[in-house]
């Protein structure tokens, strides 16, 4: 009875994990030992998978414990790469365990971009292995029984959870071997041969019957539950596994059944219900002789078949003896309980005992990107507050230009160059003049081109597959079942989009810029000459001495000098602001592990809250400051101009001095604009560089796919029969038994060197082969005198077959498919003499020829005739 069902393995394609892990690492993470680490980390994976699935695996716990340690870093390393067909993308290809495939089509196989995908299958191998380990163990002793029972129960759960999760991580239709009713079924074994190793283990401790009974009936149930479950799915039983599983499951049912019934026999016997006892016993017969007719070759129950009539041999001979108690039917029979000590194992890893994460300094995925998003958000923060002291210096550095401050406090004299211009003079040459900003704007439309062309070369691959994939699809229709490439590649494209409105609106930004130089080209040319040009550029005016040391000026300048410290203020508080720091990932790494999800905008803005807080009020506080002093200017400038002589050499001395003071301000601010362009188109490229290489792999990664694809569907094609069934005609498909003499005879089995007909289907009778024709006299008339009346121009009909055969016949019969007519005198069955070269006999002078006429297309006629003395070759029987 010891019969155990056990499961064969998945077989896997060889994957390299290595270059693409790799490539995301040293893209991800900056260099140095902790991109090491991580790159020998996935050297270490790459190892791990090649061990678990590349090399067949004994039936031991050792290998077990090598593939759960492989499905436990899948686990553990979901989260933290980025595994998906459009970012990366790895194919795994799996067969299908039960399906062996054909001659010229092979076996049935998935290839799908989905770590889930690895993990099922890598789940139903240590399934499988489980079983097996199971099957193997020596059920003779303890351990045996408790070590088959642990993994029973290991299998049993691990099915069970495939069941409950390949859809969701296929995210299509599974093969049939993972699908949810096969590991359904299959989780159903286990768990009911688990059950049955625990009455094994309660028949040989010797436990009471009532409770060896429960256990038998439950796994009985089992069974049962099994059995029903591999019928309720059409396509599970056209398997070669499962039409063996079958019998074995429905004997395995009814022997469980009987042994409860035994047992509870037993329970009947000893509370004196002698009755119950025999129609126990019957049934239990009953049970077992059916399996022994119907299942005898999968399961033997000879020893279980004594047992029990031995046992209702003695009760019934009591019965009729001693108790002549009334024996009742099965059906008002009490039933038995039940009592199940099996439970599937839940699967929670880590399941391995000796797992370590080869990654276990890597953060997750979704705190990857919260802390991406994290750092954007105060990027943002950060910009703002940058931005908006900037903004507010402009606005200032504008109202004194307007103001013409502090020149014209400094120009009090009307001839000289104001201390504050030279300033700024010396400022534009020392930062390059116009060479310097013209250089930085021809060189942006160059930056701007490489980056288009990366942009639009990324896309047209991205293009291209589509296209491919459209044509494939609209000729295979339905069978070229993968994710659309235009689904796939949405994402990618949003993010192009994305880029080429960066792109645009760097354009417009940049012609901002060109149109500000060109306004300010010619002043800032005029800032760059020597002294004495810039001297006599600059119209003179009257003196203003009389306002040297006025109340008026003097306020001035304090206002000015103010307004001086406070620019200085905001470039310390811009400088403290952009060195800010502090590590989110820990706040995260809590978050998702208590949450199992990250409330990254709470979190986020939560802690930006407390950094920069204090320095946003910082920062309102000399917006305040500055709208004070500019008002407080505006007034006493407004005094100023009042007490100055006006004249038009005036008006012009002051006019061209605001244009010198805008222009250093301007310069200074295309300059920084033009700088930032450069390092934001650099920046860009490489980023442009990084999405090129993402649609490069995912693109090969679709190449390859289809590859697979279009292989597996001409093996399907090759496999499809090229034409609908159709009728035979009967005389082809059937012929006739011979049952008349005119009918050809059935050749004998040792012709060698003519094709043998197929054979017909079995008839009534199996006819005799004819007898040999005679030899061939030398007389006409004897020649001519051996086939009856008949056309001289068709062969003679065969003889009625004799008692005896007689060697196989000469195949000249017309009308006898297969077969070609020979001469009379031609022997073609020689034997030990095939390199022996045909002699043409020279015949009697006026001997006739044979007098059958050959058929159509074969000129015989006139062949000589053998001499009498001439034996043939072929023996005779």
């Amino acid at each position: 009875m010891a019969t155990f069902i056990s499961v064969p393995l998945k077989k896997s394609s060889e994957v390299d994990l290595v270059k693409p892990l790799s490539k995301f690492v040293t893209t991800t993470y900056p260099a140095g030992e902790e991109q090491g680490e991580y790159i020998r980390a996935v050297e270490e994976l790459n190892k791990l998978r090649k061990n678990a699935l590349g090399r067949p695996l004994d039936k031991h716990e050792s290998s077990l414990e090598i593939l759960l340690r492989y499905y436990d870093q899948l686990c553990a390393v979901e989260p933290k790469f980025p595994f998906s067909e459009n970012q990366l993308c790895l194919t795994f290809t799996w067969k299908d365990a039960f399906d062996k495939g054909s001659l010229f089509g092979g076996s049935v196989k998935l290839a799908l971009a989905s770590l889930g995908y690895e993990k099922t299958c890598v789940l139903f191998n240590a399934a499988a292995l489980a079983s097996q380990i199971a099957a193997e163990q020596n059920l003779d002793n303890d351990e045996g029984l408790k070590a088959a029972a642990k993994y029973y129960q290991l299998a049993s759960g691990a099915f069970g959870h495939i069941k409950d999760t390949v859809l969701s991580a296929l995210n299509r239709e599974p093969t049939m071997d993972i699908s949810p009713e096969t590991v359904g079924a299959l989780s159903l074994i286990m768990l009911a041969q688990a059950q049955e190793v625990f009455f094994l283990k309660a028949t040989a401790d010797r436990m009471k019957d009532a409770v060896i009974a429960k256990l038998a009936n439950q796994s009985a149930d089992f069974y049962g539950d099994a059995f029903k479950q591999c019928q309720y799915k059409d396509n599970l039983p056209k398997y070669f596994y499962f039409q063996e599983v079958l019998p074995v499951l429905a004997a395995k049912h009814c022997i469980m059944q009987a042994n409860a019934e035994l047992h509870q026999s037993m329970l009947a016997k000893q509370k004196k219900r002698f009755g119950e006892e025999i129609a126990r016993l019957q049934h239990a017969a009953e049970l077992v002789k059916t399996v022994a007719s119907r299942y005898d070759e999968y399961v033997s129950v000879k020893d279980l078949t004594d047992k029990i009539n031995r046992a209702l041999t003695a009760a019934k001979k009591d019965n009729d003896f001693i108790y002549h108690d009334r024996v009742p039917e099965v059906k008002d029979l009490e039933s038995i309980g039940k009592a199940a000590l099996v439970k599937a194992t839940a699967i929670t890893p880590p399941l391995s005992q000796k797992f370590s994460d080869l990654f276990e300094k890597m953060v997750p995925m979704a705190v990857q990107q919260s802390m991406s998003m994290y750092s954007q958000r105060k990027a943002e923060t950060v910009n703002r507050l940058v931005g908006t002291m900037r903004e507010a210096t402009n606005l200032c550095n504008g109202v004194l230009a307007s103001l013409n401050l502090p020149a014209a406090l400094e120009d009090l004299s009307g001839d000289s160059i104001p201390q504050s211009i030279s300033e700024k003079s010396r400022s534009i040459v020392q930062q390059g003049g116009l060479q310097s900003i013209e250089q930085l704007i021809r060189d942006l439309p160059e930056l701007l081109t490489r980056n288009r062309e990366i942009l639009d070369e990324s896309l047209k691959m991205l293009d291209d597959e589509e296209t491919t994939d459209n044509e494939l699809r609209a000729k295979f229709n339905q069978r070229w079942n993968r994710t659309p490439s235009g689904d796939l590649y949405k994402p990618l494209r949003g993010e192009g989009a994305n880029f080429r409105s960066v792109l645009d609106k760097a354009v417009q930004a940049d012609q901002v810029v060109r149109d500000r130089y060109n306004a300010h080209c010619e002043m800032i040319a005029l800032l760059c000459k020597p002294e004495n040009e810039l001297i006599a550029a600059i119209p003179s005016a009257n003196p203003v001495k009389t306002l040297q040391g006025s109340e008026v000026v003097n306020v001035l300048r304090s206002q000015l000098a103010q307004l001086d410290q406070m620019k200085k203020e905001r470039e310390t508080l811009e400088g403290e602001i952009k060195a800010v720091t502090f590590d989110m990932s820990t706040c995260f790494l809590t978050a998702l592990a208590q949450d199992g999800a990250i409330n990254e905008e709470q979190l986020s803005l939560s802690q930006l809250d407390q950094l920069y807080g204090a320095y946003n009020q910082r920062v309102q506080a000399t917006l305040r400051t500055q709208e004070e002093l500019l008002g407080q200017v505006q007034t006493s400038h407004q005094e100023f101009s009042s007490l100055k002589q006006s004249n038009t050499e005036a008006n012009q001395r002051e006019e061209v001095l605001k244009k010198l003071a805008s222009a250093h301000d301007s310069y200074v601010e295309i300059s920084s604009n033009l700088r930032e362009g450069t390092k934001f188109y650099n920046d860009l490229t490489e980023i442009l560089l990084k999405f090129q290489n993402k649609c490069s792999d995912i693109v090969f990664a679709r190449k390859t796919e289809r590859d697979e694809l279009l292989k597996d569907l001409q093996q399907s094609i090759a496999r499809e029969p090229s034409a609908p069934s159709f009728s035979v005609p009967a005389y082809q498909s059937n012929p006739a038994v011979p049952a008349a003499p005119a009918a050809g005879p059935t050749p004998a089995p040792r012709t060698v060197f003519v094709q043998q007909p197929q054979q017909a289907p079995q008839g009534p009778a199996k006819p005799e082969p004819p007898a040999r024709p005679p030899p061939p006299s030398f007389t006409p008339q004897a020649a001519s005198g051996a086939p009856p009346t008949g056309p001289p121009t068709s062969n003679p009909p065969p003889v009625a077959p004799p008692s005896q055969p007689q060697g196989p016949p000469y195949p000249t019969y017309q009308g006898y498919p297969g077969y070609f007519q020979v001469p009379m005198g031609y022997n073609p069955y020689p034997y030990a003499q095939y390199n022996m070269p045909y002699m043409p006999y020279q015949g009697t002078p006026g001997q006739a020829g044979y007098p059958g006429a050959a058929p159509a297309g074969q000129p015989y006629p006139g062949y000589p005739q053998q001499p009498p003395q001439q034996q043939p070759y072929y023996p005779q029987q």
